[in-house]
């Protein structure tokens, strides 16, 4: 294949039925010219309807009706051609919805294990409970099932020759086989009115007779299963005939239906249909069911979200015919693969899908198709070096650009300011621990306890184990899963690598160390299992039971490290809420990776075509919030000041649940950290800022699974959380909290804005492709989904972008003054943006492949200061930003500004240009030739503009290395 298209600069959009094809067509002028090159798709394919993400796919052979029709996709696809711009695409190879809008799921659910499509789902069609032998467990009922089927909740219906099994607005097909048990009932009463030898009731006769012979589901082979649905169609479309064509007919299967759905208030009429649906493929079970073992891999805790077996060659076409041919045709250049942790073999399926996108197959990125992969990666890991990929969607960037910000020492400061606020001491590997075991005891159970029964069956085959203790095997396997400190391995033969033997090794160990009273043994053989140790006594098939059984495991640590730590801790530990982000470290003494300019450095070096995210439809808050929030490490004093005095004018508006205050203090520091990085910039916002943080903080104390949770909500603490949130709220005149509250986040928005700035402006001058989540253009102060999934009122932005283009282009001097003064519009970072983005077009080669080179800072600000240059051959780009600045008090430009970076200066190299173009107000900024070497005035950098990049041409010299 062609080199494959790198994008310069990337903008996600999330479709739906109310941002389709046509209306994302309309945005691309206004993309284009703000610099971005290639758009960054939610999934197309078909989903469920009114879907407002795409990843509930039912239907991977077509795209979304909802998002449009033929002629305007292709109508999308001719503006992006026209734009010159690609489309990366994200899919969904891991899951579909198990909904009844999915015809395979539907015909799963009707054939079971006798379905085309049962081998496509990962369903185990013999678990060890025997009730669910060739069955599906589907935890969908709101009740207990005996109270459900009391309440009449199941209606048996008839639509075009099918029954079916109506549940509220969801619906499960009956198995063809068991229509007979329905169209048999009182057949004496059909048979007399239609006369035994009438032609209606001798075809009813061949109908019921024809459903008699279909052979057993369980035994067939793929071939039989294709001839089955093939008879059962026929037969169907001549009951529905047989239904529309005679009036006796309808009136006979209507009296049965009423039969069959029984009276109220009599247990006794509705056997039949409790013995009916005891028929099914399928077994209806409460919700929270704890005593069954759901036996189909889910995406998460969702239950309408069902495993695929893409690993199935069969099932990767299936599911990938449509996007291979849209790559094909060059409409799609680039992917985006979600939740890769779920697949149990990601490096064959990667390697499947260069192969099928064109791929030489070649290791280097630059010779194979775009992907990128959705993967959290931890401080200390890296991307498998063997996956063909581009890199990740960038959690890893997203975390590591953030600490930039942090100040370590007011950081520090924080956390204990938060313990003496709580009245306690918190370690965050304690909470993180204790929130994965109660996710593995609640949310994965199930699959917690299919997975101790797997381990179990190891054992008994294992003349050394087999006396273990089952209980405290699968005690054993939950400790290890409970102290794994990364989201999974990717063991896929008997050759265990080094790095996931040191996670291995290590989860054991601390599980050791925290159950000292489990059976030792225990732990040893859940390590030799999860290491494949290669034992002697063993046989051939047992270690390849292991290796399933490693392989099987993998798949769920992900989940349960993401619903441990992303969805409870992150709402539960929260000394400095800007550090509790999706893949990264909440606690501010934890050592969290490479500082910035180590990580950009070797970023360029691998990796430096995945993405440079700040924003995402999956993290916990706006990019700009987390930028204010941040401030708070430069000034722990003030912080404390505030928060205690808060707190005490506050408590009045408590209210006292069983002996405890309401809020207590975890939920009342969250709640002010909160209403720093999110307060809106304008009046006009504040009453829908209101409804949106009501529910947002509902949202959250949930998540945090402390006094509520989603599975069982508490009515009354959540009442007098909103209670509390609206009294401090209200502008009256007994609430002195909100007055002084508007004072100290006006300070912490000025700096909050300067962070937003050089935040921004590194991510799309540093190593890896700038990605844009919609809407982060403007100022973002969004909470997590739903609300970060909202409209995003493109035609603004198109409006402001001419006035950026028609000033900026004229006088860039005397508009980027007038932007900071009115730094609340958004304006300053819409132009920052398009400056920027427009720069990467000029010198894709700087920004794509140059060299990264940090530049030394002279004087006493060098602290407040990061520098570094992008270069390839003679041309130069020079980014320069301030940080810390809330902590030295420092004006952001102006006179003030000069004398506070007065002594400063940047030392550049010999072959630096000797004159440099300020991209942002248009000035030129001369190297100075000083004593100490060529170095670049802080003062004539920052004079009109608070951050800046400078581009030039330098002299060819055979050494680029930075002086110091």
């Amino acid at each position: 294949m062609a080199h494959p298209r790198i994008p310069l600069a990337c903008y996600r959009l999330q479709f739906n039925r109310d941002f389709t094809f046509s209306r994302a067509a309309d945005t691309l002028s206004y993309l284009s010219r703000l610099g971005i090159t290639d758009i960054y798709a939610s999934p197309l394919l078909q989903s469920r309807s009114a879907s407002q993400h795409g990843y509930d796919v039912t239907d991977p052979s077509r795209i979304d009706d909802e998002l449009g029709n033929e002629e305007e996709f292709e109508a999308f696809q001719s503006k992006l051609q026209n734009e010159r711009m690609g489309l990366l695409l994200d899919i969904v190879p891991n899951h579909m919805a198990a909904s009844p809008e999915n015809p395979w799921w539907m015909d799963v659910l009707e054939n079971g294990p006798g379905s085309s499509y049962a081998s496509y789902f990962d369903i185990d069609w013999h678990p060890p409970s025997l009730t669910l032998a060739n069955k599906i467990l589907l935890p969908v009922l709101g009740k207990f099932y005996g109270e459900t089927v009391d309440n009449r909740e199941f209606r048996l219906l008839f639509r075009r020759g099918s029954f079916l099994i109506q549940y509220y607005d969801m619906s499960f097909p009956l198995t063809p086989k068991s229509y007979r048990r329905i169209l048999k009932h009182r057949e004496h009463i059909l048979e007399k009115k239609l006369g035994s030898e009438s032609t209606a009731f001798q075809e009813y006769l061949g109908i019921v007779a024809a459903l008699a012979a279909l052979p057993e589901r369980e035994s067939l082979t793929i071939d039989a299963a294709g001839d089955r649905r093939l008879q059962v169609e026929g037969i169907k479309e001549r009951l529905r005939q047989l239904h529309e064509t005679n009036r006796e007919v309808q009136q006979f299967v209507k009296d049965n239906l009423r039969i069959f759905n029984g009276r109220r208030n009599d247990a006794g009429s509705l056997r039949n249909l409790d013995r009916l649906l005891s028929d099914q493929a399928f077994v209806l079970a409460y919700w929270q069911n704890v005593n069954e073992a759901i036996n189909y891999r889910r995406f998460f805790t969702i239950t309408d979200l069902v495993g695929l077996r893409v690993e199935d060659s069969m099932v990767f076409e299936a599911t990938h015919h449509v996007v291979i041919n849209l790559i094909e045709r060059k409409v799609v250049t680039g992917l985006r693969i979600d939740h890769i942790d779920g697949l149990r073999d990601p490096l064959s399926y990667l390697r499947r899908l260069q192969q099928r996108a064109g791929s030489s197959g070649e290791k280097e990125p630059s010779k194979s198709f775009y992907v990128i992969v959705e993967k959290i990666l931890s401080a200390e890991e890296r991307l498998p070096r063997e996956w063909p990929v581009q890199g990740t969607t960038g959690y890893e960037y997203l975390n590591v650009l953030n600490r930039l910000f942090v100040h370590p020492e007011g950081a520090r400061a924080i956390e204990q300011i938060y313990f003496r606020f709580l009245g306690r001491q918190l370690s965050y590997e304690d909470v993180l621990y204790q929130k994965k075991k109660l996710v593995m005891s609640t949310l994965l159970s199930a699959e917690m306890r299919y997975l101790g029964r797997q381990l179990g069956v190891l054992a008994q085959n294992d003349r050394y184990a087999r006396d273990l203790s089952r209980m405290e095997l699968a005690q054993a396997l939950i400790e290890t899963t409970a102290c794994f400190p990364v989201y999974r391995t990717y063991i896929r033969t008997m050759e265990v690598a080094n790095e996931a033997k040191h996670h291995i090794h290590a989860a054991v160990d601390a599980a050791r160390g925290r159950c000292p009273r489990l059976d030792s043994t225990c732990f040893d053989f859940v390590r030799d299992v999860l290491l494949l140790k290669d034992s002697a006594h063993l046989f051939a098939e047992q270690r390849e039971a292991r290796l399933a059984f490693v392989m099987r495991w993998q798949q769920f640590t992900g989940p349960i490290v993401a619903k441990g730590l992303e969805d409870t801790v992150l709402y539960v530990y929260c000394p400095l809420l800007s550090l509790n982000e999706v893949g990264g470290n909440p606690s501010p003494t934890a050592i969290a990776g490479p500082e910035f300019l180590e990580f950009a450095r070797e970023r360029q070096r691998r990796g430096r075509y995945g993405l440079n995210c700040t924003s995402t439809h999956d993290t916990k808050r706006g990019e700009d919030a987390r930028a204010r929030i941040n401030v708070l490490s430069e000034i722990p004093g003030q912080w404390q000041r505030q928060v205690n005095k808060w707190a005490k004018w506050n408590v009045k508006w408590k209210k006292t649940i069983k002996g405890e205050e309401v809020p207590d203090r975890n939920e009342e520091n969250f709640l002010y950290q909160t209403l720093i990085g999110a307060w809106p910039l304008e009046k006009e916002e504040l009453p829908q800022f209101r409804e949106r943080l009501e529910a947002y903080i509902l949202k959250a104390i949930r998540e945090a699974m402390v006094h509520t949770r989603w599975t069982l909500p508490n009515a009354a603490h959540e009442q007098a959380v909103v209670s509390f949130l609206k009294a401090i709220l209200e502008p009256t005149k007994h609430n002195h909290f909100l007055s002084d509250f508007l004072i100290f986040q006006r300070k912490i928005a000025t700096y909050g804005m300067m962070n937003a700035l050089v935040q921004v402006l590194v991510k799309m001058t540093s190593p890896g492709i700038p990605d844009f989540y919609q809407g982060c253009d403007l100022w973002d102060f969004r909470f997590v989904d739903p609300d970060n999934r909202g409209p995003v009122d493109f035609t603004l932005r198109a409006t402001l972008l001419d006035e950026i283009e028609k000033r900026g282009n004229k006088d860039a001097l005397r508009f980027s003054r007038e932007l900071v003064q009115s730094w609340h519009d958004g304006r300053i970072k819409l132009y920052l943006i398009w400056k920027t983005l427009n720069l990467r077009r000029r010198y894709p080669r700087v920004l794509l492949d140059g060299q990264f080179l940090s530049m030394r800072i002279i004087g006493a600000k060098e602290d407040n200061l990061i520098a570094y240059v992008r270069r390839s051959d003679e041309n130069w780009i020079l980014t320069v930003v301030p940080r810390w600045l809330a902590r030295a008090n420092a004006p952001l430009t102006g006179s003030k500004s000069r004398a506070f970076w007065l002594h400063s200066k940047i030392a550049v190299p010999g072959n630096a240009p000797q004159s440099w173009l300020n991209v942002f107000t248009g000035e030129t900024v001369k190297t100075r030739q000083m004593k100490r070497g060529p170095c670049l005035w802080l003062p004539d950098i920052f004079k009109n503009f608070p951050v800046a990049v400078l581009s030039g041409v330098g002299r060819k010299m055979r050494t680029t290395k930075a002086r110091g």
